[in-house]
């Protein structure tokens, strides 16, 4: 299974493809098809049929839109504001201090 150079959380901003520019979170991540999905980017319209089968009775019926994949070679990974380790955070904090949990 190939690696990719993102995983699902990080804020990445498309640079090639109808979205251009567009930045967001990655939903969720494909390595077997090299492809990611990205929250407002590519989005697309998906029919479904109303059912009334399944554990929770009926399903609705129409159009939905919703998110769909593009190949991992057209977004970059962009640096993040939020700190990625809280228990590196509260390392550095106690140096700082002095002070032993």
């Amino acid at each position: 299974m190939p690696k990719l150079h993102v995983k699902k959380g990080d804020l990445v901003e498309v640079i090639a493809g109808k979205d251009k520019g567009a930045k967001g979170r990655v939903i969720a991540s494909l390595p077997s098809e090299d492809r990611v999905v990205v929250e407002g980017v590519n989005m697309i319209k998906k029919h479904a049929k109303e059912t009334h089968q399944g554990p929770r009775g009926a399903k609705t019926g129409g159009v939905q839109t919703m998110e769909g994949p593009i190949h991992v070679s057209n977004v970059k990974k962009l640096k993040d504001d939020k700190p990625a380790d809280k228990k590196a955070d509260e390392k550095k904090a106690d140096e700082k201090t002095g002070e032993d949990s």
